[in-house]
């Protein structure tokens, strides 16, 4: 019996090997067939000059605010207010809100700049969806419970009263970069945004609109921080600003007002923007404007032009981009079509590094502050945002660029390398735009309650300079042994980590993941194991990976979401490079297979993309291409690698 027994074994554990090779080898012909799909679909996208770039979509406040700006500066017309109109209408929800996401919950100050927006394109507010609004507001605290950046857009059409904001007087130009709320505490994108504001706020514009808004307001006092500890001496704090408000030094107020204009000014793009980005954009032409900019001032004109170019119009609608993002798609691009087996001679490939050696930045930026003796080098995100490289681009183009081998590449890969490695921080780790940009003090102010204000080193950041460092030869090298410890201490005691720059646990893990492989740390190491397991536990039945945006306030939501493209194709990417082979990737893999478009791309309405955890969110479109192509790619040069035969 012990020869047919085990007899009868061998033949099942032949033939279980051999129906999991066929398994495989049926998924892998799955996977090619998809991978070249999305490969082609990919590189019909690429812009003739080389670059790629999909939509950056966040949420109807860009389009609201574009309204109130062209109205305060009196350049609206009626075809952009009508066009505008009809998107934020089609944006809103059966409730009668406006979300930051899709399928998020109803945000108030959204709710609020949308609802004004289209009282100003004529909708009464006796109208069925004008009415869902209002109620939505007052269901939620009315415009006394909205953002202090939303009150300051109600207070510039005498909506709300510039007395009851709170205060960052011009002055605050003058403190020195070693004294705590000096502007360079702020994070690049926070204190280009206050600058301008510490403008507005001292000239207190009035313009007011045909209407008032009484159905937008519960008749309570506006909200109230606790007052205990730091957040009482801050409120102490604002009360005295009011007070000098009141009757500023006229000679130190002018002062101050002159130097905030120069620094305003100094900083505008060549695109006409400022850091690329809509916030400190529209708050720029404001502040300027009330300085005596007239519109057929050149910087104005150029500012107002520039946001042409970020405009998307579309079966006669009208929306705004926060941003454009063609440097991290192009690398991202590039990266992809490697991955998938394109030549690093092809013509995409060629045109694509060519036109991001044109993109490095060779000049100073506000980095220098914190370090000065730095050289300059890197890349920024967007076409023209060149005062503001950032540490995640130039990780991300230093990755592609080193697998086309030009020998015209070196100097500038170099000089990135260096420039990203002189960034980091003192605690070992990076941030995206500044190094040691985390003082925690700018957090308590009054006026700062939306989105992150400050730029301290994140898991993602840092996991992407590792994995270009490392794979420059520097993986011994002391920055890199360093940002590993810091990897390794902001591991979560899940296993996971935390993602800064998308949606959440997902992308941090899977970014972390390829870094300390990279590195040198064995796939078989417990930090490894832990992630590895964690991505395993949160996998869908279906197969796919997502994570909610509500993951960021709520650690209910962690790992949890609707399955999406790209989340699926982060897990792959760092379960891959852990050395998983076997049931969970393939059904990751099987999952991208089937959700496939006809045309070789994705459907992803949902939100992956991170500006503000926890307050503003982005839908990067070409996200479910680049990622999936990637993932496919390298789960396809392991299987031929290893062959169908070493599958569990």
């Amino acid at each position: 019996m012990t020869g047919v027994t085990t007899g009868v074994t061998a033949g099942v554990e032949t033939g279980v090997a051999t129906g999991a090779a066929a398994g495989a080898a049926t998924g892998a012909a799955r996977a090619a067939t998809a991978l070249k799909a999305a490969r082609d679909h990919l590189l019909g996208l690429q812009a003739p000059e080389g670059w790629w770039k999909g939509e950056l979509q966040t949420n109807v406040t860009m389009d609201a605010e574009d309204l109130l700006l062209r109205e305060f500066l009196g350049v609206r017309t009626d075809e952009e207010t009508a066009e505008a109109a009809r998107w934020i209408r089609s944006q809103q929800r059966e409730d009668g809100s406006w979300a930051n996401f899709h399928d998020g919950p109803a945000d108030l100050s959204t709710t609020v700049e949308a609802y004004v927006a289209l009282r100003l394109a004529g909708d009464p507010p006796s109208a069925p969806h004008m009415r869902a609004a209002a109620a939505c507001v007052r269901g939620a605290g009315g415009v006394e419970s909205a953002r202090v950046f939303t009150r300051i857009w109600l207070a510039l059409f005498g909506q709300w009263r510039w007395e009851d904001l709170p205060v960052i007087p011009p002055e605050i130009m003058f403190l020195p970069p070693w004294c705590p709320l000096n502007v360079y505490d702020w994070a690049c994108w926070a204190r280009q945004t206050i600058v301008p504001l510490t403008i507005v706020t001292a000239h207190r514009p009035v313009r007011p609109l045909p209407f008032g808004l009484p159905e937008l307001r519960t008749g309570r006092p506006a909200r109230r921080a606790p007052r205990t500890g730091w957040d009482a001496a801050f409120a102490a704090l604002d009360r005295a600003l009011h007070r000098y408000e009141r009757r500023p030094v006229a000679g130190l107020r002018r002062a101050a007002l002159r130097r905030a204009v120069e620094w305003v000014m100094a900083r505008q793009e060549a695109d006409g923007s400022w850091g690329g980005i809509q916030p400190p954009w529209v708050y720029s032409l404001i502040a300027l404007h009330l300085s005596g900019y007239g519109i057929d001032h050149p910087v104005i004109r150029a500012g107002l032009a520039g946001l042409d170019r970020f405009t998307i119009k579309e079966d006669g609608t009208r929306r705004l981009e926060a941003c454009q993002s063609p440097v991290w798609d192009t690398a991202l691009a590039m990266t992809a079509l490697l991955d998938a087996g394109l030549p690093r001679d092809h013509a995409a490939l060629t045109r694509a590094g060519e036109w991001l050696l044109r993109e490095e930045i060779r000049g100073p930026g506000d980095w220098t502050v914190r370090r000065p003796g730095l050289a300059p080098g890197g890349w920024a995100f967007e076409f023209d945002n060149d005062g503001y490289p950032d540490v995640d681009d130039t990780a991300e183009v230093i990755l592609a660029l080193r697998r086309l081998g030009r020998p015209d590449a070196r100097l500038a890969l170099e000089r990135g390398l260096r420039w990203m490695a002189g960034m980091v921080s003192r605690d070992g780790g990076f941030a995206a735009f500044d190094a040691d940009n985390t003082r925690e003090l700018c957090l308590r102010l009054p006026f700062c309650d939306f989105g992150a204000v400050i730029d301290p080193p994140s898991a993602d950041v840092t996991a992407h300079v590792v994995e270009a460092l490392a794979a420059e030869g520097m993986a011994r090298s002391p920055v890199v042994r360093r940002a590993v410890v810091w990897l390794l201490r902001a591991q979560e005691p899940d296993g996971s980590w935390f993602g800064r720059w998308g949606a959440n646990h997902v992308y941090g893990t899977g970014a972390v993941l390829p870094a300390l492989v990279a590195a040198g740390v064995r796939p078989g190491a417990p930090c490894v194991r832990r992630a590895v397991a964690w991505l395993r536990a949160h996998q869908h039945p279906c197969g796919g990976w997502g994570e909610d945006m509500r993951s960021y306030r709520d650690p209910a939501w962690i790992g949890r979401g609707e399955p999406t493209a790209s989340q699926t194709a982060w897990a792959l990417i760092g379960l891959l490079a852990a050395g998983e082979r076997g049931p969970s990737v393939d059904r990751g893999v099987a999952w991208l297979a089937d959700a496939q478009r006809p045309d070789g791309t994705w459907d992803e309405p949902h939100y992956t993309g991170t500006g503000f955890p926890g307050d503003f969110f982005i839908n990067y479109h070409l996200y479910r291409l680049v990622f999936p192509v990637s993932a496919l790619g390298r789960y396809l040069r392991l299987h031929e690698t290893a062959g169908p035969e070493a599958t569990p």
